[in-house]
Formats: structure tokens, sequence, C-alpha cells
């Protein structure tokens, strides 16, 4: 029997393109269908979680919520890599400045993802798991801000599972050069880990932990267009 559609996306098998860009906000997703893909089509809406496939530059490129947090990361992203055949997940995201050398609007790269998180549990490792971006779409995207002309911060990023916490110690994180905290990309990298798939997350700095600055939850929305064509440029 089919796994599709799912109990979360009702799309039909070939729907999504090999690449899917993945950002935490459904109003994200539809801004960067509506506003960089040609001929681009709804193939999803389960829970409001909406998904466009579209063409960027010729190239079909699909774009799809994944909401907050790694549950629900790890629910999308496993339903796309093993059953709808998607090949590359980029999850274009904001995140929590831990250094102040990264000023808002900052673009960061996750070459690797520390996690505060229970994940990595389910895989019963004799050891500690080390979540990585696939180096395929990470030097892509290097490159690609090159030729773009953006500047990117590329290092270890953190994962948390908490936005609020009885204990916030996140700038403990500073003394091991971690570049920014947000919620998703470790269970992304370990979900194309285990399905032999690619994954890299590049986020926006939307707020600083250090000098406590923040942007809007209508500027995460929509003005964070650098990060965007980066992602699409890398798809």
């Amino acid at each position: 029997m089919s796994n599709i559609p799912t109990p979360h996306i009702n799309a039909k098998l070939g729907d999504f393109a090999e690449t899917v860009l993945m950002p935490g906000d459904p109003l994200r997703a539809k801004f960067i269908a509506e506003t960089f893909l040609e001929d681009a089509v709804l193939v999803n809406n389960v829970r409001g979680v909406q998904g466009h496939t579209g063409y960027y530059n010729g190239k079909r490129v699909s774009v799809m919520a994944s909401g907050m947090g790694m549950p629900s990361m790890g629910i999308y992203s496993y339903e796309l890599f093993n059953f709808y055949d998607v090949k590359n997940i980029i999850r274009i995201g904001s995140a929590g400045a831990l250094h102040e050398s990264l000023p808002l609007r900052s673009i960061v790269i996750g070459m690797s993802a520390s996690y505060s998180s229970v994940f990595a549990s389910q895989y019963d490792l004799p050891g500690t798991y080390a979540p990585t971006a696939s180096y395929e779409l990470l030097k892509k995207a290097t490159d690609a801000a090159d030729k773009l002309g953006l500047k990117v911060h590329v290092g270890n990023i953190l994962s948390s599972d908490m936005f609020y916490s009885d204990t916030p110690n996140g700038l403990a994180w500073q003394k091991m050069g971690v570049l920014a905290v947000e919620m998703e990309s470790a269970a992304l990298y370990m979900n194309a880990a285990r399905a032999g798939k690619n994954a890299l997350c590049i986020c926006t700095i939307s707020d600083s932990l250090v000098t406590h600055e923040a942007t809007t939850a209508e500027e995460r929305q929509s003005s964070f267009t650098e990060m965007m064509k980066l992602a699409l440029e890398t798809a």
C-alpha cells in the first residue's frame, strides 16, 4: 500500500521537485512562491502548511513550510525524503546570534548542528552523533554567495528544543564557537543522513542573544530576501 498521501502532505508523487526549500513559516513559503517562482502551483495545504512547486530561472523547485521545532521538521522532512523522492532539502529560517560579530540580517550557513534534544536517541547509536550538512549543497551555497556578492558566516549552529527555558544558557555555546541558535536543523541533517539524501541550513539572524536586538514577525516573513535568493541559486 502506498504511503502517499501522508497524514501531513496530500500531494501526489511527482508534485515536489528534487529540491525543496523549507522555511518554518507557511506565509514565508507563500511569499517565496509568489515572489520568485514562475508558474507556481499549490501542491499541499494540509493544516495550512503550504507547499508550492514552480520554476526559478528554468529549474523546477519546491518550497514548503516545516513548522517550528525538530518534531515538526522531523515529520515533514522524513516524508519528503522517504515518500516523495525529494533529494535535497534546504532549510531557510531565522536564528538568534550568539556573537556580537553577527548583526541583524547576517546570513549564517550551518556546516554542522549541535543540539539540545533527544532526537538522535531513536537511532540507538553507541556514542554521540554529529549532524552535518551535505558538502555538495554547502559548496554550492558558498559558491553562489560569492557570485551574488553576499557575505556569509559558515560554521556550527545550535538546534534547541526550547524557545523559552527556565534555565536559559544559550550563550554557554559561545565558547565552542557556535554561531547562532535555531530549532530545526539538527533533525533535518539527521533525517537526511538516515535517508541517504542531502540537507543544508541557511539562516538569517533575526535577533541577538548578545545585544537583544530583534526584527519583527513581518520582517522575518518577507524581508529576508538575500537568504531566499541564495537558497534558490543553490537549489
